[in-house]
């Protein structure tokens, strides 16, 4: 991915002049003059690692894999969120970590973890680099020095039982090289967040990820069967079988980690056959109450959907004035509802026609295929126009939530009320989208995308309004964090979520695991 962006440079995505003159009229856009900084023109924080040190750890990787120039450290200087990609533009001195190591196999992982739990240097574990809660921060804490841990390398697909519809993969497997390799012999894992096209399946266990297909497919914790971590106090081999009834499920100590307990080296997950069709359709609704109680029946009988979606009448709003994938596609006023279903043709049609009954009786109204259609092919595209509105001045960022069915309304409100107010303060108007992307018998997720005009420092403007909307979630019964991952930016509501036992017994298990500390510092554990 290119240093300063989401990804790849050429499917970067210039603001039309419908978008300018939208966001001038709506959230009083300014025209930036901005000049994009080169590469070569960020001055880094000098490495802080000791000659013996970088002679030590490069011989436990080999001298190929032990980099320290400024161009491969400034690549893993942090992940992907709107405070990244505007740190990316400042002139000063930039953190970033002392050196990067590419370990090839556990022992190399261990030895190095051990290695530097004796001298005292911080690890930060890294896959893809797409997180966007601060989670790959080269954060030193108590010591001296901080190195990134990039796990490229454990780049294969180690087995897969046809029979059982198990495969392992390594934690460096991109999602879209998962499903090649597991491609080749008719089989897919069927994990599609936002990220895919960069995010490794290391990656996707440590943040409890959720994917687009979670509605047929489950999150990907819900994919996992075992793992491999490694972590100072030495290896260790998690889940034999899909269910045991061997004591508490040690694997949830692992999922969600985000490498503050261990190095996930190796994943064993569920897998399918690859699906012979897939059937489209969209919908219109009147409102968003209406299609939240429509997406709650549906989920609720149990009709399968492998995809479901809805936009409120902001998001759907938005896309219709400009054509553009801001969040969903286009849909006739009211809110948009997206479904997909994949399968054998005849599994298919059946739960789609089970589906489309349970819609049209609760008010949804269809609007064919092609916005289904289109949506999918665009659907890893949004965080390039986040860029752009970046780069013309506006700030625009995501977060997410999930509560209960019947909380959906309240959560809503409280959490746009708290986002628009802070923005307002700031001095700009906010535009505040929201939709459902996942679904559960008893809830669902909430997914905000705010655009608003950069005032002042937009950093500090965007962790304001951040810090009320957390506030709020809290406050009125969300979750911290549906499939973001805690990372640095949600650390503090953490004993909210889990409470101060909670918090203890992470403590614990870190202490056990990990006695110096060095693992991720300053993330998930308050």
């Amino acid at each position: 991915m290119k240093w300063n962006a989401w990804g790849d440079p050429a499917a970067a995505k210039p603001l039309s002049e419908a978008i300018r003159g939208m966001l001038k009229q709506v959230v009083g856009l300014e025209d930036s003059d901005e000049v994009e900084l080169e590469a070569d023109q960020v001055r880094l924080r000098p490495s802080a690692l000791s000659p013996a040190d970088q002679d030590a750890l490069a011989k436990i990787v080999g001298a190929e894999f032990f980099r320290t120039d400024d161009r491969d450290r400034l690549l893993r200087a942090g992940g992907k969120s709107t405070p990244d990609m505007l740190r990316r533009k400042e002139t000063g001195v930039q953190n970033a970590p002392d050196a990067v190591l590419i370990p090839g196999d556990d022992q190399a992982v261990l030895e190095v973890l051990r290695y530097c739990s004796e001298h005292g240097i911080a690890i930060v574990p890294f896959g893809g680099g797409t997180n966007v809660t601060g989670g790959l921060d080269p954060v030193r804490g108590r010591f001296d020095a901080v190195i990134s841990l990039d796990l490229r390398r454990f780049d294969e697909l180690h087995s897969l039982d046809e029979v059982s519809g198990i495969a392992e993969l390594g934690a460096g497997v991109t999602g879209p090289d998962a499903e090649r390799l597991l491609g080749e012999h008719g089989f897919s894992l069927g994990h599609f967040p936002q990220s895919f096209e960069y995010a490794t399946i290391g990656g996707f266990a440590a943040t409890r990820s959720s994917g687009q297909d979670s509605a047929g497919y489950g999150r990907f914790n819900d994919m996992i069967i075992g793992l491999c971590m490694v972590t100072p106090a030495g290896v260790w081999d998690l889940g034999r079988v899909a269910a045991s009834a061997a004591g508490p499920d040690l694997r949830q100590l692992a999922i969600g980690s985000e490498g503050v307990l261990g190095v996930i080296t190796k994943v064993r997950l569920r897998v399918h056959r690859k699906p012979e069709t897939t059937r489209y359709e969209a919908w219109s609704f009147p409102d968003f109450a209406t299609g939240v109680a429509a997406l709650r029946a549906v989920t609720q009988a149990g009709t399968g959907p492998t995809v479901v979606r809805l936009s409120d009448e902001a998001e759907t709003g938005v896309n219709l004035a400009t054509h553009e994938s801001i969040g969903e596609e286009q849909a006739a006023g009211g809110c948009l509802g997206l479904t997909l279903f994949e399968g054998t043709p005849e599994h298919a049609e059946s739960r789609h026609a089970e589906t489309r009954a349970v819609l049209e009786a609760h008010g949804g109204k269809s609007l064919g295929e092609e916005p289904a259609r289109t949506w999918e092919h665009g659907r890893f595209s949004a965080p390039y126009l986040r860029d752009s509105l970046l780069a013309a001045g506006a700030l625009c960022e995501t977060l997410e939530t999930a509560t209960d069915w019947s909380n959906i309304a309240a959560l809503k409100a409280a959490v746009t009320e708290a986002l628009t107010s802070s923005l307002g303060e700031s001095g700009t108007p906010a535009l505040v989208m929201c939709h459902v992307s996942h679904v559960y018998p008893t809830g669902a997720s909430l997914y905000f995308t705010v655009v608003a005009g950069q005032r002042g420092n937009p950093i500090e403007q965007w962790f304001a309004a951040k810090r009320a909307a957390c506030d709020a979630i809290m406050a009125a019964g969300g979750t911290i964090t549906h499939h973001h991952a805690v990372g640095a930016d949600h650390r503090a509501w953490m004993q909210d979520e889990v409470g101060e036992l909670g918090v203890q017994v992470l403590r614990a298990v870190k202490a056990t695991l990990d006695p110096a500390g060095i693992l991720n510092p300053g993330k998930l554990i308050p």
